[in-house]
């Protein structure tokens, strides 16, 4: 069973879970005394490619990377250093994330949010909605077509943005048949968890030019967002690097400015 097989596994347990406490006529509820969603979209087009701050206190990969006991904080921080949109682990067995988290970050910044989990039923586009967020995480390989379809159409109806997060060519082609328009191309291996940055260069080519293009994992320093700035990318989603900085809203302010394309050149 792969890592992410075994992450879904233990995302259906839990979510059954909460099923059982909340349901899904009281999320509809709360959605429906809920602010609109921000528009994402709009947000990561522009002349400098835009940074999508991740609040992240551990990985699979790496374990432990930061405490963070003050998820708003840190979300305000990266907002005044450029960030134009704020991402929120809220997976709690592998990630240390919740819930709360989103509640809280949502309440602290204006700018798009986005719940970065392991989406596998409608129920947490719901969740995700009333707890705030502007955009929601669907990874191709966690699901079958018709099953992505149906979510991204859902996500849609609800307002929400869609990031839809693939790693290879078929998944690519998987993600814009779906009618993605918003599509992230993760430079790490499920498998060894490994992270090639040179992937990012060569499935961006797949993706059309009306989609924006996101790029994930790999950025350490500001000259790998000049990089994938260079290589088609609209946006950088950024999490163990600010996390681990001393100084988070300096740190995104330098991969902000390392995105900078020449005047006249947007995405």
């Amino acid at each position: 069973m792969s890592v992410l097989q075994e992450i879904v596994q233990d995302v259906r347990v839990d979510l059954a879970a909460r099923e059982m406490l909340v349901d899904l006529a009281a999320l509809e509820a709360a959605v429906a005394t809920t602010a609109p969603p921000l528009d994402a979209v709009a947000a990561l087009r522009g002349d400098t490619v835009r940074v999508i701050a991740e609040i992240k206190r551990r990985s699979p990969a790496k374990g432990p990377l930061a405490a963070i006991d003050d998820p708003a904080g840190l979300a305000e921080a990266y907002v005044a250093g450029g960030a134009a949109a704020v991402s929120v682990l809220t997976e709690p067995r592998r990630f240390d994330g919740s819930l709360a988290d989103l509640t809280a970050v949502r309440a602290a910044v204006r700018v798009p949010v986005l719940r970065k989990d392991f989406i596998v039923s409608p129920y947490q586009l719901w969740e995700a909605r009333a707890f705030g967020a502007d955009l929601v995480l669907l990874i191709v390989a966690a699901l079958g077509q018709a099953e992505l379809e149906a979510l991204l159409r859902e996500a849609t109806e609800l307002g929400m943005t869609t990031l839809i997060e693939a790693h290879d060519a078929e998944e690519v082609r998987r993600a814009v048949d779906a009618g993605a328009r918003v599509v992230g191309i993760n430079a790490r291996n499920l498998n060894t968890l490994e992270v090639d940055p040179g992937v990012f260069a060569t499935l961006a080519a797949l993706v059309p030019d009306d989609v924006v293009r996101v790029a994930e994992s790999g950025v350490r320093v500001p000259a790998d967002v000049s990089a994938y700035r260079d290589a088609g990318a609209a946006a950088v989603l950024v999490g163990e690097t600010l996390v681990t900085s001393a100084d988070p809203r300096a740190t995104v302010t330098a991969l902000v400015a390392a995105g900078r394309r020449p005047a006249g050149v947007a995405r």
